[in-house]
């Protein structure tokens, strides 16, 4: 009772063991970069999470293996090939990279690989203590006031304009000191040792324009405290702030000069999906072909070996004849031939067969698999020709294959990328004209010290009273400029554009000259379908004839004379099957290229581009009720 009743516990126990023992085949994970989930001021700074590769192939391959057996549709080897297969799991990182570098456009700034160049406002914080004082008399090698204009940033070399920086960036760069100096004259400091206590704050944010142009705020606070007994205000404190605002006029200036690249990293995204789509294409292709092969090679086998069956009845008939006397012992070497050149022709024909099963393989795995490298392929199709299959008129292929191929996408979206990236080498013929200008507030305030005489009331308090003083702009600071930059000859920038030009003039002939040549497959695929037809029809009106003529021979009195002829009638009649089954995987064939050559393909078998990015067909592959033998080589 008690056995009874802990069973089904056990073997949901075992159940549940067992499928933790099973590799995982279950939904390949998406393929895609995964933002951070963190608040929004730390995700920035945190690593977006990129799915680790896949190897393991996907459980349809196992659902279609029986007894040992893999059997195939065509609809089910074009959906293990999209699964499973290592060069397409390849190209679905393409899109992915084209979806980066679109964010990283976003940003701004020089292409990757290019140190970025930006452009700070130089500013001395002069007057607050005895090195202040020095600072601002010009005794220490600085200049006096807030400084002058832009300092000049770092020079890069990128054929066109930059555009700015546009995500903000928030810096901050604070200093603890305590530093000891001696003073060879005491006339300043009135102390021959200079010691202080230095704090200073500084903080900026920059933000670029895509206008061309950029901003920046700076709030920069410095404490001191030292033993000189001639500061005024000791300890002190003088913070300032300040805007500043540099943009360009010709050289530059434009918001659709700037997000040029943005736009392109827009259309990368589309061409690297339509590329893709062309290798999934391609992929496809190469499947129905490998199919086809399998399924003539595995047909010529079958003829083949009914051939050797016949060729070894005759051989048996062939000794039995000479047994009764019928025909002479000489006929038994040439019926002995004729067996050994049938089972070389087996041989030949089950190492073809297991070439294609082989390069089928590879194609529908990511790595070895036993149960895959192991198995039989049986494929459950067969070539199919149509009682009429006259393509539409040539002018209409041509237009659907311009619409329809992926590489004509690909080409026309390389040209508007092309067109746009001109204006990155137009633009730098202008002057260089750009206009700057910033507004600065200082503060000063501090605790007076008598030994120095004291100083003024107004500048009593801490740094509350200084940054008072600021915000209402009690010692403002306002500086405005211009520079202008006229290269002369300006020959760079004329043979930059000049190259854009030429190379982009040379594009537009290649595409052209690609769709002429699209033109020329698409006739050349149309005459090799209507070619391959013909060829078929012909072959199977002769195997026909030989399997009638065979027939009559069959129906004559026995003899020597008539032995020999049925053998060449059937060695006729197994090289008109030969041709009839080479004659149809060319038709197949035949009809696969067409296909590809118009990009219809993918529609064909109803396969969309999301399924060949997941790496996951919708479909669901079912084998029928009754299961075809597996052809055995003999």
């Amino acid at each position: 009772m008690t056995a009874a009743r802990f069973r089904p516990a056990r073997a949901a126990a075992l159940l549940a063991a067992a499928l933790l023992a099973v590799p995982a085949r279950s939904q390949p994970e998406p393929r895609i970069i995964r933002q951070p989930s963190a608040p929004r001021p730390f995700r920035s700074y945190l690593a977006p999470a990129v799915a680790p590769i896949r190897l393991a192939n996907s459980a349809r391959l196992y659902s279609l293996i029986r007894a040992g057996v893999l059997y195939l549709s065509v609809r089910d080897a074009l959906a293990l090939a999209i699964e499973n297969n290592l060069n397409l799991e390849l190209d679905r990182y393409g899109p992915l990279e084209a979806a980066s570098a679109l964010e990283r456009a976003k940003a701004g700034g020089p292409l990757r690989g290019l140190p970025s160049a930006s452009q700070q406002v130089s500013s001395v914080n002069a007057g607050l203590g005895v090195s202040g004082s020095q600072q601002a008399a010009g005794l220490l090698g600085g200049g006096g006031g807030p400084g002058g204009g832009p300092a000049g940033g770092a020079g890069i070399q990128q054929v066109g304009q930059i555009t700015p920086n546009l995500d903000p960036v928030l810096q901050n760069g604070t200093t603890f000191s305590h530093l000891t100096a001696p003073q060879s004259n005491t006339l300043l400091a009135q102390t021959p040792v200079l010691i202080k206590s230095v704090r200073t704050y500084g903080t900026s944010l920059t933000q670029g324009l895509m206008s061309g142009g950029s901003v920046q705020y700076y709030n920069y606070e410095q404490y001191l405290k030292e033993n000189s007994p001639s500061d005024n205000l000791n300890p002190a404190a003088g913070p300032y702030m300040y805007l500043f605002i540099r943009h360009p006029l010709l050289q530059g200036f434009g918001t659709a000069l700037n997000n040029r690249i943005i736009r392109i990293g827009r259309i990368n995204t589309t061409a690297s999906r339509e590329r893709f789509r062309s290798q999934l294409l391609d992929l496809c292709a190469g499947v129905l072909n490998v199919y086809w092969d399998l399924v003539s090679a595995q047909d010529d086998l079958r003829v083949r070996q009914r051939a050797l069956e016949i060729t070894q009845k005759f051989y048996d008939d062939t000794n039995y004849e000479i047994s009764v006397g019928a025909i002479g012992r000489f006929e038994l070497t040439r019926a002995e031939a004729e067996v050994a050149t049938r089972r070389q022709a087996v041989a030949i024909s089950r190492d073809a067969v297991a070439q294609r099963v082989l390069a089928l393989k590879q194609m529908l795995s990511h790595t070895e698999d036993p149960a895959l490298e192991a198995a039989e392929i049986v494929p459950l199709d067969r070539i199919e020709v149509p009682e009429t299959d006259e393509p539409a008129p040539l002018n209409q292929l041509v237009a659907s294959a311009m619409s329809k191929r992926p590489d004509v996408a690909v080409s026309r979206l390389r040209d508007q990328t092309e067109e746009i990236s001109l204006a990155g080498t137009a633009n730098p013929l202008l002057p260089s004209l750009n206009v700057f200008g910033y507004t600065l507030d200082r503060g000063v305030a501090g605790t007076p010290q008598a030994s120095a005489g004291g100083a003024l009331p107004y500048f009593y308090g801490g740094y509350g009273t200084a940054l008072g003083q600021i915000f209402r702009r009690n010692f403002p600071s306002n500086i405005g400029g211009a520079s202008l930059a006229l290269p002369r000859g300006n020959r760079q920038a004329q043979g930059d554009y000049g190259i854009d030009q030429l190379q982009f003039r040379q594009s537009q002939l290649r595409a052209q000259r690609e769709n002429n040549q699209i033109a020329v497959d698409v006739a050349n695929q149309v005459n090799a379908l209507r070619q391959a037809r013909a060829r078929y029809s012909a072959a199977q009106n002769t195997r026909i004839l030989q399997e009638q003529l065979l027939e009559a021979d069959r129906k004559r009195a026995s003899g020597a004379e008539t032995f020999n002829t049925l053998m060449n009638d059937q060695r006729s009649l197994i090289a008109a099957q030969i041709s009839e089954n080479a004659a149809l995987a060319q038709y197949a064939h035949a009809r696969v290229s067409l296909d590809q050559v118009l990009g219809e393909t993918l529609d064909r078998y109803g396969i969309t581009v999301d399924e060949g990015l997941s790496g996951r067909v919708n479909r669901e592959s079912r084998l029928p009720d009754v299961l075809p033998e597996p052809a055995r080589a003999k």
